[in-house]
């Protein structure tokens, strides 16, 4: 443990912030207008954008007021900069999110809608400021797409599940070609909040991200990737707080998740796209002082996760919420296939979580169409001084029922108090549990 932790430091020595020069474009200058719901502020936004990418960069300025805006894309050398009150609020008119352009849909390639916040192979590039981005995601609008009661859809409605789901699943395993994975607003599979495809040297900082359609940071074919004191709040269906994807090099750092899926979840391909030329590995990510309340789960690799994955570092992070299912969760399954290897936690604090601490699952969406014959491997995951006041289950792991492809797993120094079910361990080896203590007992003792 201590000679990974020596090499999280080296490691954080790569990640580097972008800088920019001094130059400021507010876009007043560009038309922009305040306070009108009536009025789309895109074009100035594009325009002051434009400018400060074309005169060699600097910080493009949302002042003080609410702008209404359609999608923004960003450019290389350019600092997207609200201050504080404020706020960039998206028009929920799927039409302006056309064309689609190339992206990646829960871990399938493809062509979709238009991010509300997009990059595509550019270098350079923030988003700060203490204002807020609001992507006014709610029931009537974005969210009954995903088909779910809870979130406005109805008998009768369609919905990703009926539409572009199945659609783009099929793309995957039919290993259909990637200029003819076109999808259309009537294919109801809802756009990120911000994804950056392809890009070198970002910094996200301080902002608030709130309502989003669908994930909120995803970060995909990305490297040398900060994100610091930025406040996520969306309880949307899949509003994944951060998804890195097939990314290398991010610090995650003090920043608060409340969200409506996986707080940070890590990822690298889905299925044959990831065994194909699509496949990249995610690896070197650094997740420190951060909090999590709502999720599925606090720091989570999976489920798309073909590509395999290397190297977590997560510490001095506090997580608490009933409504937080996981602390550290590993999610994959017999579709998937991939390595899952290297991650080291320390110094958790849990108030309360649903589920359990640590859960690992090869058996995830069991009901998954797909061809089964990929086992996937998880190894070397090792947690220390981890503290929790309520779940469950303390350890919970869900292997294969004929493989032991789960291994090297070493909790210790670490007590969990009010579990209701003590430890669940199946289809693992090498499983060793140091000192660690289940509503005051010795964990070998149960």
């Amino acid at each position: 443990m201590e000679k990974a932790w020596i090499e999280c430091g080296l490691l954080e020595e790569k990640i580097n912030a972008p800088t920019f020069p001094d130059k400021t474009f507010n876009i007043l200058d560009y038309g922009a207008k305040a306070d009108d719901s009536l009025f789309l502020n895109t074009s100035s936004i594009d325009q002051a954008i434009t400018a400060c990418h074309a005169a060699g960069g600097g910080k493009v300025l949302v002042p003080d007021g609410t702008f209404y805006t359609g999608p923004v894309t960003l450019k290389s050398n350019v600092n997207l900069h609200i201050e504080k009150g404020g706020i960039l609020k998206f028009s929920t008119d799927t039409s302006l999110y056309l064309p689609a352009v190339f992206t990646r849909w829960e871990g399938v390639d493809c062509y979709n809608l238009r991010p509300l916040i997009y990059a595509y192979g550019e270098s350079n590039i923030a988003l700060t400021g203490k204002g807020t981005i609001d992507g006014q995601a709610s029931n009537e609008n974005w969210w009954w797409m995903n088909g779910n009661k809870n979130y406005g859809w109805t008998e009768g409605m369609l919905s990703q599940k009926t539409e572009g789901r199945p659609k783009l699943l099929g793309f995957e395993q039919n290993k259909v070609p990637l200029e003819e994975r076109v999808l259309t607003a009537q294919d109801l599979l809802r756009p990120q909040l911000i994804n950056f495809y392809d890009c070198k040297n970002i910094l996200l900082e301080d902002l608030t991200l709130t309502n989003s359609p669908f994930w909120v940071i995803h970060p995909l074919f990305c490297e040398n990737m900060t994100v610091r004191s930025v406040q996520i709040i969306s309880h949307g269906p899949n509003s994944d707080g951060c998804d890195p994807e097939s990314s290398r090099n991010i610090l995650i750092q003090d920043c608060l998740f409340d969200t409506g899926d996986d707080c940070i979840a890590i990822k690298s391909t889905r299925n044959n796209d990831g065994r194909t030329s699509f496949n990249k590995p995610s690896e070197n990510i650094i997740v420190r002082g951060c909090k999590m309340k709502d999720g599925h789960g606090g720091v989570v690799v999976g489920s798309e996760i073909s590509g395999g994955f290397r190297n977590l570092f997560v510490e001095d992070c506090f997580m608490d919420s009933p409504h937080l299912d996981r602390v550290i969760r590993i999610k994959t399954n017999t579709c998937r296939g991939g390595v899952i290897e290297n991650i080291y936690v320390r110094n958790i604090e849990v108030g309360e979580c649903k589920e359990a601490v640590l859960k690992i699952n090869l058996q995830y969406e069991p009901r998954e169409d797909c061809q089964r014959d990929f086992p996937p491997v998880v190894r070397n995951v090792y947690l220390d001084n981890i503290t929790s006041g309520k779940s469950q289950y303390g350890v919970f792991i869900v292997g294969l029922d004929d493989l032991e492809n789960v291994y090297n797993i070493e909790v210790s120094n670490s007590r969990f108090n009010n579990v209701e079910k003590g430890n669940s361990i199946t289809g693992a080896h090498d499983v060793v549990l140091d000192e660690v203590y289940i509503n005051e007992m010795d964990a070998r003792d149960l």
